[in-house]
């Protein structure tokens, strides 16, 4: 994917105003943690539940009326799929999304019922990217990928631009959930004073390796299972970590039995239902993993939960 355009501090607040344009805020709810009061900003409350949307959004928005006409093609585990599929309804573009076997069902479900086209994948097995490569060569079409895009980036990094004008000064750091990094990036482009702190699951923390080597760490070949399917590209791409290098503090890893706590905590505590993914950033601040104070913010990426999972996790079940 050619990515002769760069992520900017500009493009973020255009994207941010092109959001504001169709979309409320979502809500930045107080929180005590450990005995520190701080803040969650409610991405699981977009309306296709997850902060997805707003890349999405920027993207395809940008398109030229050449390439709204000969359709995108996205590759997600299920809440970019949303975004893309919602957006694309909206602007009346074709969207066909690759999107993994096993991917949840309720994620599959909601991206077909926005009128989108999926094609499935293997995982582990085949090639993502290949499989989307070969689709946009025999058909035509617009790559949007989940992360390594320079308006997805600025787009996610809109919720950063309502963070700091809900709270009305830069938050002093913020906890994102991380999966290829797209949202930690285009938060260190909004928030430039803001200490931003990926959170990835065990095994599966790519950017945070990849930060700490100074160059793209892949996934090893026998890399745990993880309950955060949202949270597993096999790694980062250039364009996020240029962006994250030298902005971001060292990654987080978390593991599942601190994120199912963190998900028990958000019902509990908040009457949120988040995906075990968009949890990653609270199980962290949850486990003491990364100092909080008043100004910090957790981002709550995602509450597309497969039902019976979700109760077994509620029950105190692994």
């Amino acid at each position: 994917m050619p990515n002769e355009r760069v992520p900017t501090r500009a493009g973020v607040i255009e994207a941010a105003k092109k959001i504001a344009a169709i979309l409320p805020p979502t809500p930045l709810l107080p929180v005590e943690i450990n005995g520190t009061p701080c803040w969650v900003k409610a991405e699981n409350l977009q309306p296709i539940g997850a902060f997805k949307i707003r890349g999405a959004w920027h993207r395809l928005t940008a398109l030229s009326d050449a390439g709204r006409a000969a359709g995108v093609v996205a590759v997600s585990s299920g809440n970019h799929a949303q975004g893309v599929a919602w957006a694309a309804k909206r602007l009346g573009i074709p969207a066909i999304i690759v999107m993994p076997h096993d991917a949840p069902q309720v994620k599959l479900d909601a991206t077909r019922a926005l009128g989108a086209e999926v094609v499935l994948y293997q995982r582990p097995g085949e090639d993502r990217d290949a499989v989307a490569a070969a689709i946009i060569a025999e058909r035509g079409g617009t790559l949007v990928h989940a992360f390594g895009d320079p308006w997805v980036i600025e787009g996610q990094g809109s919720a950063g631009i309502e963070i700091a004008a809900q709270l009305g000064h830069e938050p002093s750091r913020i906890l994102a959930c991380c999966g290829g990094g797209g949202l930690a990036a285009g938060l260190a482009l909004a928030c430039p004073n803001a200490e931003i702190y990926p959170v990835e699951p065990e095994g599966w923390d790519m950017v945070g390796q990849s930060l700490a080597a100074g160059e793209i760490v892949r996934a090893a070949s026998d890399a745990p299972k993880t309950i955060c399917d949202a949270l597993q590209p096999i790694a980062t791409k250039p364009i996020n970590l240029d962006v994250l290098i030298g902005r971001s503090s060292p990654g987080i890893a978390v593991t599942d039995d601190e994120v199912r706590a963190a998900q028990r905590y958000a019902f509990s505590h908040l009457h949120l239902v988040v995906e075990p993914g968009g949890a990653a950033a609270l199980a962290a601040a949850l486990a003491g993993k990364v100092k909080l104070d008043l100004d910090t913010v957790i981002m709550l990426t995602g509450g597309n939960v497969d039902p019976h999972a979700f109760a077994q996790t509620i029950g105190g079940a692994n």
